[in-house]
């Protein structure tokens, strides 16, 4: 059997023990499934995932969750950057610890499951020190830092300068509030096209005007209603649980999951 270590919420522990790790994640491809690291001989190498996964905020800090799989479990290996050109390869469980641990070095390598883990397989659930790993990537001190929505830390000491000192060419600066709510109010439907777009600089944001929003709900796109769920999900706007409540029965599977995997994205 192989061992290996996945990283989420304390908050999430207790379903954990109860009934499994959900395929709540996207690996390659859009599938799935659940991220998961061997359990190597050193301590740091095995959660090197901690200090990075923390940048994007967990309910009581992240606890390790040991899993053992079995060896011929197809999963899918490959460092972090291979899963967005698709070449993550497809071994069995016991041929991505080998390979990993061979490895002179393995940081921003990672497994994927394609599937959840089911309750048997779940080993242990232990805290863990929030201190191990690398932040951004490994080796990033010195380089110069990328300001992509998905890099750059919402609050974080010195963000709003970095941002516009280095702003990126695709994630910003947003149009105005006024400029965004125009493209939304304009047509019935609408352009869903437009609207995703809007929709994309409106999730940038920490709050946002969820009236003017929320009958995109009801937008015949299903790809609007997703995108409509990730705009919001984040907002400490009031109304915002209300409003994925009813999107969790959305008739497109796409929107459901959506809403899942928001609420749950460790």
């Amino acid at each position: 059997m192989a061992m290996f270590v996945h990283l989420t919420s304390a908050a999430n522990a207790p379903r954990i023990r109860r009934s499994g790790i959900r395929a709540a994640s996207h690996g390659q491809g859009g599938a799935r499934g659940v991220y998961c690291f061997p359990v190597l001989p050193s301590y740091t190498l095995t959660h090197q995932w901690l200090r990075e996964l923390a940048r994007f905020g967990s309910r009581g800090g992240l606890v390790a969750v040991h899993v053992r799989l079995d060896d011929a479990q197809d999963v899918l290996v490959g460092r972090y950057a291979d899963r967005a050109r698709d070449a993550q390869i497809t071994v069995s469980a016991s041929e991505a610890v080998r390979r990993i641990a061979a490895l002179e070095d393995p940081r921003g390598w990672e497994v994927f499951v394609p599937r959840a883990i089911r309750p048997g397989e779940v080993h242990r659930v232990r805290t863990a020190p929030q201190v191990a790993g690398w932040r951004y990537l490994p080796d990033a001190h010195g380089v110069r830092p990328c300001t992509c929505f998905g890099c750059r830390v919402r609050g974080g000491y010195g963000a709003r300068r970095l941002r516009e000192r280095l702003p990126h060419p695709l994630d910003g600066p947003p149009p105005p509030v006024k400029v965004l709510l125009a493209r939304v109010a304009a047509g019935d439907p609408g352009d869903p096209a437009a609207l995703r777009e809007a929709l994309h600089w409106f999730g940038m944001r920490r709050r946002g005007p969820l009236a003017q929003l929320s009958r995109l709900a009801a937008h015949p796109d299903p790809g609007v209603r997703e995108d409509l769920v990730w705009a919001v999900a984040r907002w400490s706007t009031p109304g915002v649980t209300e409003l994925l409540d009813g999107l969790a029965d959305d008739p497109h599977s796409n929107v459901r999951e959506a809403v899942e995997a928001s609420r749950d994205p460790l």
